[in-house]
């Protein structure tokens, strides 16, 4: 490390920035950047610079500015995080690393291949399902919920599929295959939730070769969470859901009824009049 990459400076940065375009070169490789340090400003501020006053061909995916879409994942200084998410300050350097996130394919410079990420949380079926089809499509009212069932899964629902956890996961960079923390994170969400009748198909979906089984606990996925979720927790919560279910040993519980029809409403008090008149 440089005397320079020792602490942060008030006047300049130098973002090292991986570029890769796939029609032209075989491989990714850094190009420096210098641009003007200003309190505050986080990895997408200075990424949004480059693009606008030095380089507009840099690529990279954001939207919100705000750490709620997930969109602007990558690997900075060595740790995936959100660039949104992420004040220079913090990391304590000015010279700031900068490349797409791991275990994915690269599309160009830093935008992710997401697409591996996607299908499997479509194949684990992320939504509820119910027996009663007619009112899943046609609803009626709301299914009812106690706060005590919503707390069950609430803090995994708060995942913004960003990725991250998946590019911390030492299993995925092993096995391309495995479903990964997010995905099976999501399966555990529905599987808890009490409007649910789900639970058989997706266990016969994660009890797999590439599925539960093959985390192993690191909990790097949690660490790295930008959003706070614990995929690593969910797992192993999925884990003794698919060994309940494959031992018969999970008691059967009827999913949540839909909601009575509210009571008629009742007349409204009249109000008083004002004490202190102009």
């Amino acid at each position: 490390m440089t005397e320079k990459e020792k602490s942060l400076t008030a006047e300049e940065l130098t973002f090292r920035v991986q570029r890769y375009e796939p029609t032209r070169d075989e491989k990714s490789h850094l190009q420096e950047f210098v641009i003007p340090f200003t309190k505050g400003m986080t990895v997408l501020d200075g990424l949004n610079y480059i693009k606008e006053k030095i380089d507009n061909t840099l690529a990279f995916r954001t939207s919100c500015r705000m750490g709620i879409c997930g969109s602007c994942g990558m690997l900075i200084n060595g740790l995936p995080k959100l660039a949104c998410h992420t004040p220079v300050e913090e990391l304590g350097k000015d010279v700031v690393e900068i490349k797409s996130l791991p275990n994915y394919g690269i599309i160009k410079d830093l935008i992710p291949d997401l697409i591996p990420l996607f299908e499997s949380h479509k194949a684990i079926k992320p939504y509820i399902l119910r027996s009663d089809s007619e009112e899943m499509e046609e609803p009626t009212a709301e299914y009812t919920q106690s706060p005590q069932e919503l707390e069950e899964y609430l803090q995994f629902s708060y995942c913004v599929k960003c990725g991250i956890c998946l590019a911390a996961c030492p299993t995925s960079a092993t096995d391309v295959l495995f479903l990964g923390p997010q995905s099976l994170a999501q399966a555990y969400r529905y599987c808890a939730d009490s409007r649910d009748e789900g639970v058989r198909e997706r266990t016969a979906i994660v009890d797999s070769g590439h599925g539960v089984w093959l985390c192993h606990l690191a909990g790097a996925c949690s660490e790295a969470c930008p959003k706070g979720v614990d995929p690593a927790l969910a797992i192993q919560l999925l884990k003794r859901t698919v060994l309940a279910q494959t031992l018969r040993l999970r008691k059967k519980k009827e999913p949540s009824l839909v909601a009575p029809p509210p009571a008629e409403e009742k007349p409204k008090l009249p109000v008083p009049e004002f004490t202190a008149k102009r």
